[in-house]
């Protein structure tokens, strides 16, 4: 299941200003990017439990965005208030992009893959959700494999 036509609608709505005259649209979706240490996760249940009392448990999750794949970029935009899409956070050249084979995460609840952008050191981390697993696939195969 992809994203629902009201929140594909208003993505498109939000990328349509920034779109190059010629650009097409091939897939929107909705993924969690980046990654978090087991260090950080620690500390913060740590931090949170004691100033609590141990009665508020806290979880700290990669940042989830939007992403349009056009035939020429790669556009991340905000996602975390789990609503409409937010400010435009990353504009990738899609020439400079490559995608690891996707594999299941979690349980087999999610895809995964990691994104290569030349001329950077560290990759990112793309993690599809149960709702849009079926696009990481789609995601993937749209860009050249890391090798």
């Amino acid at each position: 299941m992809a994203l629902n036509a009201r929140r594909n609608r208003q993505l498109l709505e939000t990328a349509a200003p920034l779109l190059i005259e010629g650009e097409q649209v091939e897939l929107t979706t909705l993924a969690a990017v980046g990654s978090v240490s087991v260090r950080k996760q620690a500390l913060t249940a740590a931090v949170v439990g004691v100033l609590s009392a141990g009665t508020v448990v806290a979880t700290v999750r990669p940042r989830p965005m939007y992403i349009v794949v056009t035939d020429q970029r790669l556009l991340f935009f905000d996602g975390a208030g789990g609503g409409k899409p937010g400010r435009l956070q990353m504009n990738l050249p899609r020439p400079y992009v490559s995608a690891a084979e996707p594999k299941k995460g979690f349980l087999g609840l999610t895809m995964v893959t990691h994104l290569t952008v030349a001329g950077q050191e560290k990759g990112l981390k793309v993690t599809f959700p149960v709702q849009t697993r079926g696009d990481g696939r789609r995601f993937t195969s749209a860009l050249p494999v890391t090798r």
